[in-house]
């Protein structure tokens, strides 16, 4: 039914809309207030953040209430700037999250050589320019975005849409293919590039740390290997001929065990928060491309076939698809809480309006427990230590 039609779209704008503005609001209030969360990779997260904020507070009233009132009543001055900053918020949406994926790329794979160029300024840099580089190519739509009388049923006057005047058919096309191989084929190819490498040296890493783990059990417990006799000449620095000597071993043998123990606990710890900052960002990743290639495809559609589209995209369709681009911008801050213990602890802290709620951890547990930056140190220790 009509009735319930709309009323399901309302709430549904309302809940998103929330969600999104109250969600951001507070990601951009943590990362500006904790001085601790501010790396490299929470730079790009900002970006992102203000981006997604910028999405629901320009562009989702805007989008709502003429679909309410079947006309935009807003001027063609308020339709040029909502379909520009749009355009806007969802490439440096695009460009943050490749940048996030090649940034990460080059901390785990080439530890080494990131660690001369991979500094809070070169990311402002990169920041700077995704905004500059997403607000010249959004242009075509401040410029030919206006809005068109369209004849109404009956004897009703006119309803006005917010609409682009393309100058010819091979434009608009031509614009919608650009916009799907740039914000989508592109950028999905490289982050699918840099994510499958990431696994593929993280997964190296926890393989090379088991071994060591496994060995060390079997030389702890005797069930492997006998490890080989010391005799004089054989290399080894421990001499079992004097009184006493025995004793020594079985002391350096503990101490031993206990260090490969906690190294080995530090290691599966790293490995496992790294997995799990990994998969965020692969969750983040995969939830923007869900929700807006169906509009980017839908407008593709259009572009080629007008008339088929508009029959099949009209009215509920259509709206739901705006809707689905739209649940982006609610997604992320949800990500990141559930998915990182360290940044939710930060994100309560700042709920309850009291920065220090949550007390400063030991080097140890603050090493063993990686946040979403995931340190370049921890990388060389992975990079390093995995097989060739």
């Amino acid at each position: 039914p009509a009735d319930l039609d709309l009323t399901v779209r309302v709430l549904l704008y309302a809940l998103i809309f929330v969600l999104s503005v109250c969600g951001n609001a507070l990601v951009v209030a943590v990362l500006l207030l904790n001085r601790r969360l501010r790396t490299v990779t929470n730079s790009f997260l900002l970006s992102l953040a203000l981006s997604d904020l910028m999405l629901a507070l320009c562009c989702m009233p805007f989008t709502l209430v003429p679909n309410l009132m079947g006309t935009f009543i807003f001027g063609e001055a308020v339709c040029k700037l909502m379909a520009y900053l749009m355009g806007i918020s969802v490439s440096v949406s695009t460009f943050s999250l490749v940048a996030i994926a090649i940034e990460r790329y080059s901390a785990i794979c080439n530890p080494l050589q990131s660690r001369v160029w991979q500094t809070r300024s070169h990311a402002c840099r990169v920041i700077a320019s995704t905004w500059l580089f997403s607000a010249l190519l959004m242009l075509p739509y401040a410029v030919y975005s206006t809005t068109r009388a369209v004849p109404a049923r009956g004897t009703h006057p006119p309803v006005s849409q917010c609409t682009h005047d393309w100058p010819s058919e091979h434009v608009r096309q031509a614009w919608y293919v650009l916009l799907l191989l740039v914000l989508f084929f592109i950028p999905g190819v490289v982050m699918i590039v840099a994510y499958g490498l990431i696994s593929r040296e993280l997964y190296r890493g926890i393989r090379f740390e088991l071994d060591i783990k496994g060995e060390t059990a079997a030389q702890r417990n005797g069930s492997g290997e006998p490890a080989p006799a010391c005799d004089e000449g054989d290399g080894c620095y421990l001499q079992l001929s004097r009184p006493g000597g025995a004793l020594e071993l079985r002391a350096l043998g503990a101490a031993g065990a206990q260090q490969d123990r906690a190294r080995i606990n530090s290691s599966e710890a790293k490995l496992v928060a790294k997995r799990r900052v990994i998969r965020m960002l692969v969750v983040i990743v995969a939830m923007f491309f869900l929700c807006w290639l169906p509009i980017f495809t839908a407008n593709t559609w259009r572009a080629f076939a007008p008339r088929a589209a508009q029959r099949a995209l009209s009215g509920t369709p259509i709206s739901f698809i705006h809707l689905l681009s739209y649940t982006s911008a609610c997604a992320n801050p949800l990500i990141y809480c559930f998915m990182n213990r360290r940044f939710r602890k930060a994100f309560l802290a700042t709920c309850s309006g009291c920065r220090r709620a949550c007390p400063r951890r030991p080097l140890e547990e603050e090493v063993a427990n990686a946040n979403a930056s995931l340190s370049k140190f921890s990388y060389t220790t992975v990079s390093s230590l995995g097989p060739p």
